[in-house]
């Protein structure tokens, strides 16, 4: 499996990629990258080119190449480091989101959180939980929260990952973003929470598994089912 491979890459180069916590700028969009995202990048392009060279990668610091390489018969997606906020303010709530593709047709994912050593990967076993912990997206506004509904718990984490991972494993009740986010951020999620019977809404339809646009942002909300 490549999941499994990148995985493997992932945990041995990772205090490599932890020791660049500290090398923060800021993007034209406000937010930050390090140098620790651009070398999970690196490290996942090119050990791509070397051994799956029939695949293109789709990478959210990659945006130059996206458009087109998305539309490719064999596709990597790639969130190098999700939570970037959370990896250089030292939390250990980061992670790295991953997703194959052949043909337009999900074949695999991984949610990773390296840091905790906790992976979620296409075909995992793992215990469920029963949960009324609701975990929505550090995007909203003040204004938002106050008009989230009453009555649930709510979780805020700042790392799509990390709510991804709680909500398949049912450590969360549903996860939402109701402002949108990109496809990096969020197609290996809604993948596995298909795979695991989860309710997935993207753009307020039911969501099959097809292939995202990198040029778009998605509104979602995934729910276990009672």
């Amino acid at each position: 499996m490549i999941i499994e491979e990148i995985k493997n890459l992932i945990q041995v180069h990772l205090n490599e990629i932890m020791s660049l916590r500290n090398t923060k700028t800021l993007k034209a969009d406000g937010s930050y990258v390090s140098q620790g995202d651009l070398l999970c990048e690196n490290l996942v392009k090119q050990y791509i080119k070397e051994n799956f060279p029939d695949y293109a990668l789709v990478s959210e610091e990659s945006p130059e190449e996206n458009t087109i390489n998305w539309r490719k018969d064999k596709v990597i997606i790639l969130d190098p480091i999700d939570g970037t906020e959370n990896f250089v303010s030292g939390l250990k709530e980061w992670g790295v989101a991953i997703c194959v593709y052949e043909n337009g047709i999900h074949k695999e994912s991984m949610l990773a959180l390296p840091e905790l050593d906790c992976y979620l990967k296409t075909g995992d076993t793992f215990e469920r939980f029963e949960s009324r912990i609701c975990g929505i997206s550090s995007s909203l506004t003040k204004e938002d929260i106050l008009k989230l509904e009453p009555g649930f718990e709510y979780r805020i984490i700042g790392c799509a990952v990390y709510n991804m991972y709680n909500v398949v494993t049912g450590s969360f009740f549903s996860f939402e973003n109701p402002k949108g986010a990109k496809v990096w951020d969020i197609i290996p999620g809604l993948n596995l929470a298909l795979e695991n019977g989860l309710s997935v809404v993207v753009n307020n339809e039911e969501y099959k598994g097809e292939l995202l646009s990198p040029n778009e942002k998605y509104k979602f909300k995934i729910l276990n089912k009672k």
